[in-house]
């Protein structure tokens, strides 16, 4: 005979927005079941965010060491590839307990340990436990896709769900896909002493601001990385250690492993949302501005669940949305806009807001683009990182969106996200005083730019000037 419980909140799924979910319900008072059927801590933990940028730290490192700069001398660093994985398991260890069971029981969650399936519009089932709940929290995140490409079932390959179990380094890794997670792993292996070909069936990188985009990919094709654009896939053949993809221009290439890298599913295909009358589709629960079900008003979804923008973060500010009107009954609407993502190749590039294309597509000759390089930057000249820039889009004398390609470009995008999520003008970040000298001088240096031709090439101002002057 089935357990029943009942509860206020029961949360689906144990990544980073069914965890910010639980642990702000429970601490708010609300009684709180959360149900994973996988790991802890989901695939940002133990497939994605954290172990690419510890193999990525790794990397880097070698890559520093090999290189000859500043007088001092590289020399061939003979990577250790198991070493560099246990640096990423270790990475994930120290997280873990943040995620962990016994910290979100000890917060006072009923964690149960099982997939969950619907089997009304009110019950979830997850094992033996039947749980009723006056709000359910679909957080069940996305897997790789893997797409039907012929013979590619008969060959061993790879996901991110896979590679960073790797304990041989690939002699020549193929990579199918040249978006953010391809070229990450391409530049990471490449670094660490693999041979690297990607093979993109379009654009690589193609979602993010082409000039951008072309700086990353000069940078990865002087690393030794092959890059192959408008290489669609064909066919796959071979066995382990002897891989073949052929492109259907007639092209072929051989490799030892095969990376499939070409996007993600959102998973929601097995949690029964028909039999809870919930709308979705292969994007993910149908949902409205709150992130709630259009169709069960019980049910709400954050993350990749909720249909849009596949990152960690934003699964993380949905949480935070969808708390609100779940445990206080006020109204809440999640926005896109403010949200910025990063690419951690080196150079990074990260984005926040529209492009400058979309921006010129909605906004016109209503738009300027105020820039900065980082050649300007004393910081970057000191340390040799030269190349990048800073583009915002402004309108109105405020930013709708921020290109950054060069050195720490996720960290300096954080300036116009603020920007943006709290509606500031450019004369907030003009009028902001960095310390010098440091990369971040590179943002007020664009604040700068947008006013430069306001003040200096102005007849008006000139004219005040020489009257003022007078007296």
């Amino acid at each position: 005979m089935a357990k029943r419980i009942e509860t206020d909140v029961c949360v689906i799924g144990a990544g980073s927005g069914g965890l910010s979910v639980a642990s702000g319900a429970v601490q708010m008072g609300a009684r709180v079941v959360l149900v994973e059927g996988h790991r802890m801590g989901g695939d940002c933990l133990n497939y994605g965010c954290v172990p690419s940028k510890a193999l990525l730290a790794a990397a880097h490192k070698a890559h520093e060491t090999a290189t000859a700069e500043f007088g001092v001398a590289g020399h061939d660093p003979e990577p250790d590839f198991v070493a560099a994985k246990a640096h990423v398991r270790s990475a994930i260890a120290a997280i873990a307990p943040h995620d962990s069971q016994e910290r979100f029981e000890g917060l006072g969650v009923t964690v149960i340990r099982e997939f969950a399936t619907f089997v009304s519009p009110t019950e979830l089932r997850a094992g033996d436990t039947v749980i009723t709940a006056r709000r359910f929290v679909v957080a069940t995140g996305s897997g790789p896709f893997v797409p039907p490409i012929p013979g590619l079932d008969g060959v061993p390959y790879l996901t991110n769900e896979t590679v960073f179990d790797l304990e041989e380094r690939p002699g020549q890794l193929l990579i199918v896909g040249g978006g953010p997670i391809g070229l990450e792993m391409a530049q990471a292996h490449r670094r660490l002493g693999s041979r690297v070909t990607v093979l993109e069936g379009q654009k690589a990188l193609g979602k993010d601001d082409p000039e951008a985009a072309a700086i990353v990919l000069a940078a990865l094709r002087d690393e030794g990385i092959e890059i192959v654009e408008g290489a669609e896939v064909s066919s796959v053949s071979g066995s382990e250690g002897a891989i073949r993809v052929e492109t259907k221009d007639g092209q072929g290439f051989d490799g030892t492993h095969l990376l499939i890298a070409v996007g993600r599913k959102v998973n929601v295909e097995n949690l029964g949302l028909d039999a809870a009358n919930v709308d979705h589709d292969r994007k993910g629960v149908k949902v409205d501005a709150g992130l709630r079900s259009t169709s069960n008003r019980r049910v709400y979804a954050v993350g990749d669940a909720a249909g849009g923008l596949q990152f960690t973060h934003v699964a993380g500010y949905h949480a935070g949305v969808v708390v609100r009107p779940i445990l206080l009954g006020l109204p809440a609407k999640a926005r896109t806009d403010h949200i910025p993502w990063a690419t951690y190749t080196d150079p990074e590039l990260a984005q926040v807001g529209m492009t400058e294309a979309e921006a010129r597509t909605a906004h016109g000759d209503r738009l300027t683009v105020a820039r900065a390089e980082f050649a300007g930057n004393d910081r970057a000249i000191a340390t040799g990182r030269t190349t990048g820039f800073v583009k915002v889009m402004v309108v109105k004398g405020r930013p709708v969106g921020a290109t950054i390609v060069g050195p720490d470009a996720g960290e300096l995008i954080q300036v116009w996200a603020l920007a943006i999520s709290a509606n500031l003008k450019m004369s907030a970040i003009s009028g902001m005083v960095a310390p010098y000298p440091t990369l971040g001088e590179i943002n007020k240096r664009a604040a700068g730019a947008y006013f430069s031709p306001k003040l200096f090439d102005s007849p008006l101002v000139k004219r005040v000037v020489r009257f003022v002057q007078r007296f």
